[in-house]
């Protein structure tokens, strides 16, 4: 296991000590700040994580995070993904009004899956999701049925 040096500064220091002691944080920030101040005391990894009750990689990670994001180590981490939309406008407005008309015979409503594949049968896209399909459908603030 790689070993990740935590070195805080005064400034630093200070800002997590703050933090715990003023409780009023999301408890996953909290651990992650005490696990910080903890290794920059010298305690153990292994101790750590049986102290603050994570696991040892919860502690690794941390440290890793630390190196490059210093404080902002311990925020809530938010994917860096992005993606593509698979549908375009015009595939959208086929869809909005497929998921307007009359559903098929035998049916009350139209459900995603069945928007799904009408919308390949149609030749609108090659392939789509059902969770694109309600994510445009959500975003046009269309109403299936």
């Amino acid at each position: 296991m790689k070993r990740y040096k935590v070195q805080l500064t005064t400034e630093e220091h200070e800002q997590l000590q703050k933090l715990i002691s003023s409780g009023v944080a999301p408890a996953r920030k909290l651990t992650r700040a005490r696990i910080l101040l903890k290794v920059d005391a010298g305690m153990t990894r292994a101790k750590i994580s049986q102290v603050v009750d994570v696991t040892s990689n919860t502690v690794t990670n941390v440290c890793r995070t630390f190196q490059t994001q210093r404080l902002d180590a311990i925020e809530r981490k938010v994917p860096n993904r992005e993606y593509g939309h698979s549908l375009d406008g015009e595939a959208e407005a086929y869809l909005v009004a497929i998921a307007c008309s009359k559903p098929p015979e035998g049916r009350e409503r139209w459900t995603l899956r069945m928007l799904q594949a009408e919308m390949v049968k149609r030749n609108h896209v090659d392939e789509v999701s059902h969770e694109t399909i309600r994510t445009a459908l959500k975003k046009t603030n269309s109403s299936r049925g």
